[in-house]
């Protein structure tokens, strides 16, 4: 099967992840990110912030012609996958309608949401045109219906099997990638991300950041000491998330979060799962066996505290996790599977 994947191609990307995994399970990929038909406008200060607010409308037609030159040069797929999708509008789905193969939608941001303003008005108007919509929150499922989607898809998140593969031997794992209790993550305006460290270090816990914009925090002051580094890719991202004995998730509330990639990618890294409460975390992991979980920083910093002074309890609630993860079923290779027997039962 031949499919031409239009999304981000960053190679640190979960797009990129997806990317992988199809080709692992044996398809060829053609690969055509939209954001280079309108690099130049998106990277504008002022135009950028323009055309997320309105949805990239004013880009309809540059994207439009990027796609006919692109039809036009190669135009033989099996299947389109169309990842998040924000760029494409209506008039957008209707070109790839003519190639007369299935049209994916994959996103997992909350389009039908409120946090990003009327960045996904152009998507949400070529719902109804997709032959599949895969999305990850049980809210974004129910308004894609009311919106006219024909067929959506609800699938976790996942984690990549290749990408995230825990080392063989810990003794691999660099130094300055070791650490007792870890948050591998972007500060966040409005999410109170930095408020909540700062609560766990008050209470005496041994923090490390790992991520970007953190010296926007408000909180930059008291932080600083503790941020070890920026954003982390590739095998470092893994080594942190292995190198540290507990590793804390957090939601994005904006985006009515109840499980995040992380949710995931800890466990099946080798990392201890420490999150916030959630249906979701509930019935992905048995609490205190699988993972753990918190309601406050109150709460948070207590657990950390017990799992630290008690290194059997926490090495059996880690390798719990790896193999519940595991069982799930819920790495990139099944869930595209998943998604490519459904679009294919439907149409």
């Amino acid at each position: 099967m031949r499919i031409l994947y239009i999304g981000d191609s960053n190679p640190f990307s979960t797009s990129a992840h997806r990317i992988s995994a199809l080709k692992r399970l044996g398809y060829t990929v053609s690969v055509q990110n939209p954001h280079e038909a309108c690099k130049k406008q998106l990277e504008d200060f002022v135009w950028g912030k323009v055309h997320y607010r309105t949805g990239y409308f004013l880009l309809q037609k540059t994207i439009e012609n990027w796609l006919s030159t692109l039809l036009e040069r190669e135009a033989a797929f099996d299947l389109v996958w169309v990842d998040s999708g924000e760029l494409m509008g209506k008039r957008c789905l209707q070109k790839l309608k003519t190639l007369g193969v299935p049209v994916i939608l994959y996103n997992v941001d909350d389009p039908t949401g409120k946090r990003d303003g009327g960045r996904f008005k152009s998507l949400l108007k070529a719902l109804p045109l997709y032959d599949l919509v895969v999305v990850v929150r049980p809210e974004t499922e129910k308004e894609c219906r009311e919106l006219g989607a024909n067929k959506v898809l609800l699938v976790y998140r996942s984690y990549d099997e290749e990408a995230h593969k825990p080392y063989a031997d810990l003794r691999d794992i660099p130094d300055q990638f070791r650490s007792e209790v870890a948050f591998i993550g972007t500060w966040m305006r409005h999410e109170k991300r930095d408020e909540f460290l700062l609560r766990l270090i008050e209470q005496g816990v041994p923090v490390s950041i790992w991520g970007g914009r953190w010296q926007k925090s408000p909180n930059w002051n008291k932080l600083k000491p503790y941020v070890r580094g920026g954003g982390l890719g590739g095998r470092e991202y893994v080594a942190a998330i292995q190198g540290t004995k507990i590793c804390i998730g957090m939601l994005s509330k904006g985006n009515r979060d109840l499980h995040t990639q992380r949710s995931l990618e800890v466990p099946y890294a080798g990392g201890l799962f420490c999150a916030e409460r959630t249906s979701e975390h509930r019935q992905l992991y048995q609490e205190g066996v699988e993972a753990v979980f918190w309601s406050d920083a109150v709460e948070c910093a207590r657990i950390c505290k017990e799992l630290l002074a008690n290194d059997t309890l926490r090495e059996t609630i880690r390798i719990a996790g790896m193999k519940r993860v595991r069982a799930l079923g819920v790495g990139n290779e099944n869930t595209c599977q998943t998604i490519l027997e459904t679009v294919f039962q439907t149409t």
